[in-house]
């Protein structure tokens, strides 16, 4: 749990295990050199990361999550497919009856208490999660859009971040929310620009 560094490089390692985000201490952690195909967005709760090392392997998108390691310095990608394309065709699995009630439930605020649902509806009521389209007000629970992301890194890079919306509606064109994605994406740009000192691409 006291671990600092953590040198994989080279290896034939595909995936990263989610618990690498119980070393609370690890700030340099080097992962180049492998065949990674995705980052577990718990790598984000290893707040202490400093470094990051994932260059030649064959990621295509970062997790969103990513932005909250507020003490990176250093991300290395350079060698990622991410560099020079970005994933376009994303299934979309369409909600459950039990997730339209749950969204309507949710969306309309109808007011619920334990003892009228079985304890298991309210569990999964509690399991919802606000979609980040500031114009829609919608919820998800198990189906969800997931889409990619350009975020600007140093002022410099485009970088393609992983979200999720609540239904494609959010993420369509013609939607007239597509103006504020690009603004959350400004936003996310600057927090990011802030606090990023070097990303490497090339």
């Amino acid at each position: 749990s006291s671990l600092e560094f953590l040198y994989l490089g080279g290896n034939f390692i595909s995936h990263i295990p989610p618990e690498l985000a119980n070393l609370p201490y690890l700030s340099c952690l080097v992962l180049c050199d492998n065949r990674i195909h995705s980052v577990p967005p718990q790598l984000a709760q290893v707040h202490s990361l400093r470094s990051l090392s994932l260059h030649n392997n064959l990621l295509t998108y970062l997790p969103r999550e990513i932005l909250s390691l507020v003490h990176l310095q250093e991300l290395s990608l350079r060698g990622n497919p991410l560099v020079v394309r970005f994933v376009r065709d994303l299934m979309y699995t369409p909600p459950t009856l039990l997730e339209l009630a749950a969204r309507t439930i949710k969306s309309r605020s109808l007011p619920y208490t334990p003892w009228e649902l079985p304890e298991n509806l309210v569990r999964y009521l509690d399991l919802a999660s606000k979609c980040p389209n500031p114009k829609c007000g919608g919820v998800y629970f198990d189906s969800c859009v997931r889409q990619i992301k350009f975020v600007d890194f140093c002022g410099k890079y485009r970088l393609p971040l992983m979200h999720y919306l609540c239904s494609p509606e959010c993420s369509s064109p013609c939607s007239s929310v597509s103006s504020q994605s690009e603004s959350d994406s400004e936003d996310e740009a600057m927090v990011a620009a802030r606090r990023m000192q070097k990303v490497l691409l090339g």
